[in-house]
């Protein structure tokens, strides 16, 4: 019986086919029915396309190929924690499925970065040996997930940072520059994937953290404990945001990452409380009074050339507060630059008054 011309002849009828519809014709084994799909693949004639109970061999035609593709918009992996190489894994999606056909270069290219990204920091952060991934398009969205079973990413922050908590972990890795590893990361990778996604969520522990684009807002919600982490990223297949321009954004033309973003709500522990039992968008009432608030937010800004603070949804802030970020720290910190934003008239009134009392000070000194 020759096998191979078996193949191509119900390829050419039925333009796609598996190893276990030639076993069932033949009655051969897997193993030596799998033989003859090397030869054809090595010899340029056919393609296999999917993975697991999903590889299939169509004609090595263009045209073929694309349609089969067009149908795989879905791609799951189980992967073992040994040798892994993020970039392999990516291409062999690309290979095997058509998540990435007719993806405009600017998503693409954002997808490339964050997956990369992400799967990188759970290879070499988790402790995890197994790391599970997958990644789907529609019509609406491309989302994928990173999954591991290690430390937990807020948890690692936390004891390597001796922070006294999750929380603390999470408001540092808000910042940017964040790393557990030091020598081998600069930390960027989570801050800049989260300013490319539409919705990113990292779910750790007892939290996650939600930073929301569509609605230019970061939550933090109680979740029901979980091990390891869980990345999750989406992002519109029409979406117009460009990686370079994001960079550009936080690091100019030098393209070093200088400047960071702080959402200052995040910082107030009991409004915190208050966001985690709602998933409604929130106000904040409390206010932000101490001193210690101020020392938490400022916390690792000594690493940029640049500090936006953001005051959306903060309606009241008190003296104490404004004198250590405004007058303390800036003072301890003459050339980095710190940029209110969404500031109320109530807010503006305070940094203009430590301003003016810091300016009569040193000009009475």
């Amino acid at each position: 019986m020759d096998i191979k011309k078996l193949i191509l002849k119900k390829l050419n009828k039925n333009k796609k086919i598996k190893v276990a519809e030639i076993v069932k014709a033949t009655g051969f084994s897997r193993a030596y029915i799998n033989r003859f799909f090397q030869e054809l693949k090595d010899e340029g004639k056919v393609v296999l396309i999917g993975k697991s109970n999903k590889a299939q061999y169509v004609l090595a035609e263009k045209n073929i190929v694309m349609r089969t593709k067009e149908g795989l918009l879905v791609a799951h992996r189980v992967l073992e924690n040994k040798n892994l190489a993020e970039d392999i894994v990516l291409d062999e999606i690309k290979r095997n499925t058509g998540i990435f056909l007719n993806l405009p270069k600017n998503v693409s290219a954002i997808i490339d970065y964050a997956f990369t990204e992400m799967l990188n920091n759970a290879i070499e952060h988790s402790q995890s040996k197994k790391i599970e991934i997958s990644m789907k398009r529609d019509s609406n969205a491309i989302r994928f997930d990173v999954v591991d079973w290690g430390i937990g990413i807020f948890k690692h922050i936390m004891k390597k940072g001796g922070l006294g908590s999750e929380l603390e972990a999470i408001h540092n890795l808000s910042k940017g520059k964040e790393t557990t590893a030091p020598k081998k990361h600069s930390g960027e990778g989570i801050f800049f994937t989260s300013k490319v996604a539409d919705i990113l969520t990292i779910k750790s522990s007892e939290k996650k953290l939600i930073f929301h684009n569509v609605l230019d807002d970061i939550f933090i919600k109680d979740i029901k404990k979980t091990k390891g982490t869980k990345v999750t990223f989406i992002i519109n297949p029409d979406s117009k945001r460009k990686l370079y321009e994001v960079f550009r954004k936080y690091s100019g033309k030098s393209y070093e990452f200088s400047k960071t973003k702080v959402n200052v709500k995040l910082y107030n522990e009991q409004d915190a409380q208050y966001i985690e039992r709602s998933t409604a968008r929130y106000r904040i009432d409390t206010g932000y009074l101490s001193r210690s608030q101020a020392r938490r937010i400022v916390s690792g800004l000594d690493k940029f050339k640049t500090v936006i603070l953001d005051f959306k949804d903060v309606e009241t802030v008190g003296q104490a507060f404004i004198d250590e970020v405004f007058r303390v720290w800036q003072n301890n910190h003459p050339n980095i630059e710190i940029i209110p934003e969404n500031a109320n008239q109530n807010i503006v009134f305070m940094i203009k008054r430590i301003n003016r009392l810091e300016y009569k000070k040193k000009n009475t000194a």
